[in-house]
Formats: C-alpha cells, structure tokens, sequence
C-alpha cells in the first residue's frame, strides 16, 4: 500500500487546490472534469448524511458529496465561493463539495512527503502525500480512497434509480 503511495507522489505533477474549514487539499488536476457553483441538490432518502443527493449536469445525474461531512468536519452554509468540483472516481463521475477553490499548482515530486503516520487506528489511505508549496502544506487526496468501494456502490446505485 505505502509502495502504491510513493510511487504515484514520486511523479509530482499538478493539483487542483481547494479549501476546506481554513485547511488546503489538493487532487490530481486529471480527475478533475470541471467545476461549478452551487446548484440545486436533490436529496436521496436512505442515503449518509454527507452524500447530499444528486444534481442534474446538462442531462446526467451526478452524485454530490459534501467532502466536510465526509471528513468529519462541521457542516456550514454555503456561501459564493461554495463550489461543486465534479471528478473521476473509479469508473464514475460524482460531485464534491467544497468551501473554495484555489488554484492549480505544480508540485514537484520533491515537494511531496509521504503521509506521516498517526498511528494503527487512523486511516490515511485516501491520502496521497503532503505537498508543500511556497511555504504552505496541502493534504494530496487520492481521490478514488476518499471513498470506499461499498460507497461508490451506492452512489451508483443512487443514480441509477
């Protein structure tokens, strides 16, 4: 796994960089397709609380999630900057949501730090590295980990009922 890690922060390259609660992250700018405002969402019952439904992008329907629920951070309104940055997970598209973008930053494989350890009980699969930028820290996500398998499922299957 960590082999996994290592060889795809060794390559660099650029990120997409966004906020979350005060705090930068960033995705390979690859799986980006694009980014939207806020548009409206419609809930799916039965669903976790952070995936917020689904939203209607020039006739396909694309799940949305609300990444600071799905990291267990505080939700908050949305304001003007609160966008939908639409990605490639997997084999799917899906909707995340985010407090702001940033940028697209080239970072070079030298700037990016294998993710410290926090211990057994903490799983940071879903991140990619530690990228540091004119002085700044990112989170590196590898966003096909920020959700598990069984999470893709079922955003799947809410798109296509």
């Amino acid at each position: 796994m960590m082999a996994e890690k290592s060889a795809l922060s060794a390559a660099g390259g650029k990120f997409l960089t966004f906020f979350l609660a005060g705090e930068e992250y960033g995705i390979e700018i690859l799986k980006v397709h694009e980014i939207i405002g806020m548009m409206p969402i419609t809930r799916v019952p039965r669903t976790p609380p952070f995936m917020c439904g689904v939203i209607n992008l020039r006739g396909k329907v694309i799940p949305v999630v609300d990444l600071r629920l799905k990291f267990g951070m505080e939700s908050v309104a949305h304001t003007d900057e609160t966008c939908i940055i639409v990605v490639q997970v997997r084999d799917a598209e899906m909707g995340i949501i985010v407090d702001k973008v940033s940028e697209v930053r080239d970072i070079a494989a030298s700037d990016i730090e294998d993710t410290p350890s926090f211990g057994a009980d903490v799983n940071t699969d879903y991140i990619l590295g530690i990228g540091k930028s004119e002085g700044r820290v990112k989170i590196l996500l590898d966003i096909d980990k920020v959700l598990s398998s069984q999470e893709v499922v079922a955003l799947h299957a809410t798109t296509e009922s």
